[in-house]
């Protein structure tokens, strides 16, 4: 499959403005660790080869351990991950699969609560925003892993 459109050379100015949210986001109060897990986590749920690539390439440079990245994708039966990271995990997969269900449930969310105060939710509910985002442009796109 060959890309269908580049979006950097049509909108630029879009682009840049989603990676200055990135920006914000790896500048914030969240662990790194906690954000790639969840941007690898929800571009597997969608599909998006080229965010899979690129993220786990950035984890395992970042010294995270094959292990843990092989095992994200069944991360609810994996002893590997953090109460913590577990509750970043299920918030992905609820406010992922969101047209599967009416909710993210009251469950999920206090359960992340448990573990990050507003801000830290507020960056990882963004969080999921965004890699949501760029799935859908990675996917529609066809943009290609490892390019």
């Amino acid at each position: 499959m060959t890309q269908r459109i580049d979006l950097t050379k049509h909108i630029p100015d879009v682009y840049r403005h989603f990676l200055g949210v990135e920006k914000i986001l790896h500048e914030g109060e969240l662990p790194v660790s906690t954000l790639e897990l969840v941007k690898l986590r929800a571009s597997q749920i969608n599909g998006c080869a080229y965010c899979v690539d690129m993220h786990s390439r950035d984890m395992k440079k970042a010294g995270e351990s094959d292990e843990r990245l092989w095992m994200v994708a069944a991360w609810r039966e994996a002893t590997v991950f953090t109460p913590a990271e577990r509750a970043a995990l299920a918030l992905t997969e609820e406010a992922t699969r969101l047209p599967d269900r009416e909710a993210v449930p009251d469950a999920v969310w206090e359960q992340a609560r448990e573990h990050y105060d507003d801000k830290q939710l507020a960056l990882l509910v963004a969080a999921i925003a965004m890699i949501n985002a760029w799935n859908r442009i990675g996917v529609t796109t066809r943009l290609t892993p490892g390019a």
